[in-house]
């Protein structure tokens, strides 16, 4: 393991070679130094690839794309700027397909660039603020390079030891956050609605977004709730400390709060940091089928950005941007239906603009299958899609849409516009 004591005395064009992928933590798990420095030296460095998921910096930028290549899973935060200059392209998978793409698939690793906190008593390094699919990219990558970041916290998880680092360099910066979202009123009227589906013990999934933030303000009255989600944000530590996620009636993992990484502010790092309740995993743990299926009581909080009359879901384009992702909606929806006593839930507001989100067909691509479909939520009630028909699906979801359209969806039954 080569030790650097500042960023300085590093040299990408060392350890990167023309025509590498590189992939690094999302979001608060960016490692930014050597994320930055990626970008200041790319011209040295020849072509390369950069795996990106959801970013919490502006480091990547468009005109990075003049030696750099850009692939992701989503069109989340900065990405969206990317796509709209033509230098981003997109995979459309399930997120727990992720680990194997990056480890053996199409989109493998040479290199790996990690945000880490400094060494325990043991010598091992925590992965701080994400474990996620980096667990699987490090496994086969020929080069890890490690940011030993001393304003990262240590999370109990995986730790990583100097015999699987080649680079490390020393640094004390504060890591990348993301601030909670102020929710409006249809947002509040939403998340009331998703909240009426949550009973005591039981135990959550859910994205990002001011949409799930406002739902878990809503829980302050429950008892015994759990965590197992792809994140936690600042609202879950909130919860924590007044005692309303134990995850004491959790089926596996009890006593602890599972999830791919952290993505919040400082609140949630110190909240997070040395905590034996906080657990960070791997992908192929947080969004593992058969791990889902045995969460009891699982609810899977999802958003789109429509929903078809049949219950298709479009989570990924809007107009011609591409804003969202296939994600992990699909492996969490059907993890909890699969669950006993389990909730899927897709969640949206009932219009944006002058546009309605419930229609009678996508104007963009099938995210989520209409076999997946569960609860559809609005700001105007709830409906239970499950093992229903059509003609059911369509009048469930009519009476969830917003008033000023429900009249069009009806006349686009009526000429036989819709999905059938």
């Amino acid at each position: 393991m080569k030790v650097l004591n500042t960023p300085g005395e590093l040299d990408l064009a060392e350890f990167v070679r023309p025509g590498d992928t590189i992939v690094w933590g999302q979001a608060c798990g960016e490692p930014l130094t050597l994320t930055e420095q990626l970008a200041a030296h790319r011209e040295q460095l020849g072509p390369v690839r950069c795996f990106l998921g959801i970013p919490a910096s502006g480091t990547i930028q468009p005109e990075h794309g003049d030696h750099l290549s850009f692939v992701s899973y989503c069109g989340s935060g900065g990405n969206r700027a990317l796509y709209r200059a033509g230098a981003l392209d997109v995979v459309p998978v399930h997120y727990s397909t992720l680990p194997q793409l990056l480890s053996a698939g199409s989109l493998r690793a040479d290199v790996v660039l990690l945000q880490l906190s400094p060494a325990d008593e043991t010598g091992r390094y925590s992965l701080a603020l994400a474990d996620d699919y980096v667990s699987a990219a490090i496994a086969t990558a020929r080069v890890v390079i490690a940011e030993i970041n001393d304003r990262a916290p240590r999370t109990s998880g995986r730790r990583l030891r100097e015999d699987e680092l080649d680079v490390v360099v020393h640094t004390s910066r504060p890591p990348a956050e993301v601030a909670p979202r102020r929710a409006g009123d249809v947002t509040r009227r939403i998340a009331a609605n998703v909240a009426g589906l949550i009973d005591d013990g039981a135990t959550l999934q859910f994205g990002i977004g001011a949409l799930p933030e406002a739902v878990l303000a809503e829980l302050v009255d429950r008892r015994d709730l759990g965590v197992h989600s792809g994140l936690l944000n600042d609202a879950v530590a909130d919860l924590m400390e007044a005692g309303v996620i134990t995850n004491a009636r959790k089926s596996l993992d009890r006593g602890h709060a599972v999830a791919g990484l952290l993505m919040g502010t400082r609140r949630l790092f110190d909240f997070a940091d040395r905590n034996p309740a906080v657990v960070l995993r791997e992908t192929a743990y947080t969004h593992d089928p058969e791990v889902l299926a045995a969460q009891d009581r699982l609810v899977a909080i999802n958003s789109a950005l429509e929903v078809d009359l049949s219950g298709q879901v479009n989570a990924e384009v809007a107009g011609a941007d591409y804003v969202g992702a296939v994600g992990g909606a699909a492996d969490f929806l059907r993890g909890a239906a699969r669950s006993r006593g389990g909730v899927p839930v897709v969640a949206l507001p009932a219009t944006a603009g002058d546009a309605s989100r419930i229609v009678a067909s996508l104007s963009g691509p099938v995210s989520t299958a209409r076999s997946d479909a569960g609860f559809v939520v609005t700001e105007f009630g709830v409906a239970d899609l499950r093992g229903q028909s059509l003609r059911v699906r369509q009048e469930r979801l009519l009476a969830i849409a917003h008033p000023g359209h429900r009249q069009a969806l009806e006349g686009a039954i009526d000429r036989r516009e819709v999905l059938v």
